[in-house]
């Protein structure tokens, strides 16, 4: 039997945590498969994508800078294309290789799996760049209000305009709007190896759950001043797992073994 070949395109990926994460998958459901990191220079990246085809490449996942550039190179389902990018890719049909945008579902099973609601709830997304959009994407999808608040306000507005039931602010309506918010999502990287928060503590309360998209630190400075407010805190790790997750899942028709997955990324953080 051929050895299956997964793979990240990105520039730089020496930092990524998945391949760990999907060979942990592979022992556990005995595949022969492997999971390797490709650094192609931008303007090689329809070639990238043409030559894994070529190749027999299974399925690759896709991160910084090349998400928006892929779309282009590969026939893009319908969230992925809302959300104009793309995270991974399959191989695995008969036709061209097929886009698809896993951030959104990962945020969500993240959520759903710490028991947060998310029909009818009011949802606060802080950033308006490519997480946010994805997560924006997936809530309003969910069933949920979406309010974005984002630096640049207009960008706020912008993505406020394609989602469904959102409405975009400034950061300086945090207040107001996290205040009436069931949940609250960081998708901008402030708390990424540095210890600050873009929500102000004193905005936190115990009918929140949280979900900080930054992963390292696990414990950011927002989920230590969430869980003093009494609110239901997710880590960054839980949506890195899930999309993942929903990544093998595409690809391979089975159900991802979660815990082991879970396991092999948390052993690496």
């Amino acid at each position: 039997m051929a050895m299956d070949v997964f793979g990240l395109l990105g520039n730089p990926v020496g930092h990524s945590l998945s391949p760990p994460l999907h060979e942990a998958a592979y022992d556990e459901l005995g595949l022969e498969a492997r999971y390797v990191t490709f650094e192609p220079e931008p303007e090689a990246i329809d070639a990238a994508v043409e030559g894994a085809d070529a190749l027999g490449i299974t399925g690759l996942n896709v991160t910084i800078p090349f998400k928006r550039d892929v779309l282009e190179c590969v026939e893009a389902d319908e969230l992925a294309t809302r959300i104009g990018a793309v995270n991974t890719i399959d191989f695995t049909g008969s036709g061209p290789p097929t886009g698809h945008n896993t951030d959104a579902a990962g945020a969500l099973r993240a959520l759903r799996d710490h028991d947060v609601t998310l029909a009818d709830a009011r949802a606060v997304v802080v950033g308006a760049g490519g997480a946010g959009r994805a997560i924006a994407f997936g809530l309003a999808d969910a069933g949920a209000t979406v309010d974005v608040a984002n630096r640049t306000e207009s960008t706020a507005h912008d993505l406020a305009d394609e989602v469904p039931n959102a409405t975009g602010y400034g950061l300086d309506s945090l207040e107001r709007i996290v205040a009436d918010a069931d949940v609250l999502v960081n998708a901008t990287s402030v708390g990424m190896k540095e210890d600050a928060t873009p929500v102000p503590p004193a905005h936190l309360h115990g009918d929140l759950a949280v979900l900080d998209a930054v992963y390292q630190p696990l414990e950011t400075r927002l989920l230590q001043d969430a869980r003093e407010a009494g609110a239901t805190t997710v880590d960054g790790a839980w949506m890195l797992l899930y999309q993942g997750v929903e990544a093998l899942e595409l690809w391979t028709g089975r159900d991802a073994p979660v815990d082991a997955m879970n396991e092999a990324l948390r052993s690496q953080l």
